[in-house]
């Protein structure tokens, strides 16, 4: 190329022709590599070959002063490839959804615990058992003659008797020791048992009220009445064939009357269904040693009538 100044649209067509035949050095020489690079119409990726031209001047036609070639790397920026088209859909018929109810949603089912001992099962009518009756009194303070006593007297013998003495309230021994009758008047109560042929084992003997009332003095009415409703759950839990009633408070409490014992004594009653005989209480036997042989009378009045089987 000349030294001097071309003008600019010659300069132009010489930069050209240069080129032109740059590429056709290329074809000839190295033209399986330019080729295999170029694959396509630019290929994947090509060696862009630019001339960078240098001009001088203003105010006048631009002159090519030179040239060079300038290499440069053109990336072909590739498109991402495209997503697999997505299965087609199946439709099928929607399955019926069973809804919890919200009580079962907001709390898991929890997995029953065994009872430690098998439930017994219990009718409706079946009466309550001794130790259940013991239990509901508890260490009783419904009435005042809690504050005096020193034992709670429940009762003593066996729970299915067929005979069951019913007396006024503890005494001091039997305070002391927490079972009923064991003084001297249960001494005399004792052996009135045994000419029936029984023995204290065989049959049930209790108070209407469970705590010594203070001084051994009568029972008081509330007193009564806070005790009325465990007697009655003894008699039931035990069902007996009979009761023997022993003093006034006993046939009174049991009869709901106020009808003296010395009219009450020797005539057969009933309890809920329950025959009852009322007697004199061995502690006023004890007073009044001549009316043993009226008690006599009343008892073997219930031996008659109740017989102890085997006897």
């Amino acid at each position: 190329m000349a030294d001097g100044a071309l003008p600019a649209a010659d300069a132009l067509a010489e930069v050209l022709a240069d080129v032109r035949r740059y590429l056709g050095w290329h074809r000839d020489v190295a033209g399986e590599e330019l080729h295999a690079s170029m694959d396509g119409a630019l290929g994947a990726l090509a060696t862009t070959l630019a001339v960078e031209v240098t001009v001088e001047g203003s105010s006048t036609a631009p002159v090519v002063v030179g040239y060079a070639e300038v290499s440069t790397e053109a990336t072909v920026e590739q498109a991402p490839p495209e997503a697999p088209p997505a299965p087609a859909r199946v439709r099928t018929a929607a399955a019926p959804r069973t809804t919890a109810p919200s009580s079962a949603r907001a709390q898991a089912p929890v997995a029953p615990v065994p009872p430690s001992e098998p439930a017994v099962a219990r009718s409706v009518d079946e009466p309550p058992r001794l130790d259940e009756v013991r239990r509901e009194l508890g260490d009783c303070t419904r009435c005042k003659l809690c504050s005096g006593r020193r034992n709670l007297v429940f009762g003593v013998g066996n729970p299915k008797a067929r005979l069951v003495f019913v007396g006024e309230g503890p005494g001091a021994e039997e305070d002391n020791q927490g079972i009923p009758f064991v003084g001297a008047a249960g001494q005399l109560l004792t052996k009135m048992i045994a000419a029936m042929g029984y023995s204290r084992d065989e049959v049930y003997i209790c108070n209407v009220v469970k705590c010594r009332p203070p001084g051994n003095r009568n029972p008081e009415p509330d007193e009564i009445q806070a005790c009325q409703p465990f007697l009655e759950a003894q008699l039931n839990a035990i069902r007996p064939s009979v009761i023997i009633a022993l003093g006034k408070f006993a046939a009174q409490t049991l009869l709901r009357t106020d009808t003296p014992i010395t009219r009450l004594r020797g005539n057969w009653r009933e309890y809920v269904g329950i025959p009852l005989m009322p007697t004199f209480h061995p502690a006023y036997l004890l007073r009044n040693p001549a009316e043993k042989k009226s008690a006599w009378i009343d008892l073997q009045a219930v031996m008659a009538r109740f017989p102890k089987p085997g006897a």
